[in-house]
């Protein structure tokens, strides 16, 4: 568990915006050392020009996540500057919607690449420094944050390629966390699932690659975008709000972080499915009129 954060290093992907721009402010505000990381060059400038300007000590990288080699370089650079990171936030992440089977080849790859090959590389490239560091000093202590979203706990339909995707944050962050403490005391892992949070994960789009660009989206991802965007930009818990979250999380141990805790009660339904060897529960059951609206859009001609 790390307590005071000032002078200690965190490296946070996805800086640019959303839950990684607002734990970058909290950890300027702590007297945080930073490493800023993002594929969109004019957030990630953005950013690095705020935390410049409060007096950080910072290094801000243009870096694609699913890229192993650009990781590796990004960890070697991050050794080389500051040393071995205490806190690593593995946030950057898309979204994609869509009756399952309509999603191509290469959606799969763009979603499963950033979503879940990010997270992997962020841990493989760091996890080894942190057991490192903390070796050499019986005082270190590190934390490792993985972003996933309550998608990662539920199956709700028409958001396959996603739901997919944040399944195995959670498992990796779960087994994660076992792993550390057969290892070590000094380093934990967290899992933040957040709910409808305003980030900017629903205008993904933005930062397709140019080979997704040019394919037309169906009618069920033109539909799942439309209701994700209203979802999320309605939401009463911002970005800022999660990001005190995770703070104290990694000050108290805590593994699991959810932005909203009453949607719990939608996991404890599929959990009794499960045990029960029941078919799936309606996910609208408590919304009749949004699963109704969701499917008369669906089967129009």
């Amino acid at each position: 568990m790390i307590h005071d954060f000032k002078g200690k290093t965190a490296v946070l992907t996805g800086a640019g915006s959303g839950f990684g721009l607002e734990c970058a402010r909290v950890g300027a505000r702590r007297g945080m050392n930073l490493v800023l990381v993002d594929v969109q060059q004019d957030a990630l400038d953005a950013a690095a020009a705020e935390m410049q300007a409060l007096g950080v000590q910072m290094l801000a990288r243009r870096v694609d996540v699913s890229s192993a080699q650009q990781m590796e370089a990004l960890g070697a650079e991050v050794l080389e500057r500051f040393g071995a990171p205490h806190l690593v936030f593995n946030n950057a992440g898309v979204g994609s919607g869509g009756l399952i089977w309509e999603n191509s080849v290469k959606d799969w790859e763009w979603v499963m690449g950033v979503n879940v090959m990010g997270v992997v590389h962020g841990v493989r490239v760091f996890t080894p420094m942190m057991l490192e560091a903390a070796q050499k000093d019986s005082a270190w202590q590190g934390h490792i944050v993985n972003t996933a979203s309550m998608a990662g706990l539920l199956t709700p339909p028409n958001m396959g390629v996603y739901n997919v995707s944040k399944h195995a944050v959670v498992a990796l962050s779960e087994t994660l966390y076992q792993d550390l403490g057969l290892v070590t005391d000094q380093i934990s892992a967290s899992v933040l699932c957040p709910f409808f949070v305003a980030t900017g994960i629903s205008q993904s789009h933005r930062n397709r690659p140019a080979e997704l660009r040019q394919d037309k989206p169906t009618k069920s991802q033109i539909i799942q975008q439309a209701m994700t965007g209203k979802a999320v930009e309605s939401g009463k818990v911002s970005a800022a709000d999660v990001a005190g979250l995770v703070f104290d999380a990694v000050a108290s141990g805590q593994f699991y972080i959810y932005s909203h805790p009453k949607a719990i009660k939608s996991v404890q339904t599929r959990l009794e499915d499960i045990l029960q060897a029941r078919n799936p529960t309606d996910p609208f059951a408590d919304k009749p009129e949004i699963g109704r609206q969701l499917k008369e859009a669906l089967r129009k001609a």
